[in-house]
């Protein structure tokens, strides 16, 4: 995920935390604050629940990489915010795939490209 496509800054945390719709997984919650501005802006956050410094860092890069593939049927104006949970340190990429695509869905965030591409 390139570095335009990033929350950066805790205000901007705190704002999708504080007025954004949660939507909860086993492996990770995602939350989902509409955005005034025309771009898609993606943070992502892991606890010490999670684990050492190395598994935390893991856990946002193997996040990061799922999320490349999710990001062209993603639209614009919204500003997500993925926290990792435990289980997601010992789970298998496809599980959080899986997880990540029943996530937007329920947001309503994932725009299925047709059988033509488009």
């Amino acid at each position: 995920m390139k570095r335009n496509f990033r929350l950066s800054r805790s205000s901007d945390f705190l704002r999708a935390r504080r007025s954004g719709k949660s939507y909860a997984h086993a492996l990770v919650v995602l939350i989902a604050d509409p955005n005034p501005q025309a771009e898609l802006r993606i943070g992502i956050a892991a606890s010490h629940s999670v684990g050492n410094a190395v598994q935390r860092n893991r856990a946002k890069r193997r996040i990061r990489a799922c999320m490349d593939s999710f990001l062209p049927c993603i639209p614009v104006g919204w500003n997500l915010v993925l926290i990792a949970r435990r289980p997601l340190v010992e789970a298998p990429y496809a599980a959080l795939k899986a997880a990540l695509h029943q996530l937007l869905r329920r947001a309503g965030l994932l725009s299925e490209p047709t059988e033509d591409g488009t």
